[in-house]
């Protein structure tokens, strides 16, 4: 006698069918899993991959409230260069390439090159008219239209904020192109010997720039030189 094919038994038949709804659950969830399935704050830091965030992922004033707290430290390996955007002081210091820190760019904002600058600490930096830039200063281009002592043509080019010149500059400053020193020789800054008091030969150049020495009480005409920096 055969005997029959023998049925499952109905606990057998829900066993496989929640089986294969908890694989299908499984899997379905697998597929739909994103950020905003994940719980706040469910998810602890210790898995997280290492640079899988980058900076301008976080919350904005998140590095502040971690910073200085023990272990929460952020070293610059661990951030992301690319992320960061130009630091504001540091746009500053692009042509500043000799400053040692930002703060000492902060006045060269408008000028490549420090002989650019107008004004160096307030002063202005130049020279003014009727005067050339010779030997690190501005020279007179003429000469005085009135003949002093030496003591009275040294104080006129010290309320002018120069001096006299020296001697041998004068001598050369002489045989620049368009240049041409005065009839009976011109005071410079230069004294020869002192016999007295107020008593002193002060050098002169000549129009042929020969150098000679005359007495200071004499009157002789003058140009003065003024420094770049007034």
């Amino acid at each position: 006698m055969r005997e029959g094919m023998r049925l499952p038994s109905p606990s057998f038949v829900v066993s496989v069918l929640a089986l294969f709804v908890a694989l299908g659950g499984t899997v379905y969830a697998a597929a739909k899993l994103n950020g905003k399935s994940i719980r706040v704050k469910s998810l602890p830091g210790n898995r997280i991959k290492v640079h899988s965030i980058t900076a301008n992922r976080l919350k904005r004033g998140v590095l502040e409230a971690v910073k200085g707290a023990p272990g929460n430290l952020i070293i610059g390996s661990e951030i992301d260069l690319l992320s960061l955007g130009q630091v504001p002081e540091a746009a500053k210091a692009e042509s500043a390439t000799y400053a040692q820190s930002a703060g000492e760019a902060q006045t060269a904002v408008n000028a490549v090159h420090a002989v650019d600058a107008e004004t160096v600490n307030g002063h202005s930096v130049g020279c003014g008219p009727g005067t050339e830039q010779f030997a690190g200063a501005c020279w007179r281009l003429s000469y005085s239209e009135t003949a002093l002592s030496a003591p009275a043509a040294a104080a006129s080019c010290a309320a002018q904020g120069g001096t006299l010149p020296e001697a041998l500059q004068l001598a050369a400053f002489s045989q620049q192109p368009g240049v041409a020193l005065a009839g009976g020789d011109e005071w410079a800054s230069d004294i020869t010997n002192m016999t007295g008091p107020n008593e002193y030969a002060v050098v002169t150049v000549s129009s042929s720039a020969v150098i000679g020495f005359t007495v200071s009480t004499a009157t002789r005409k003058f140009r003065c030189v003024i420094p770049l920096v007034t």
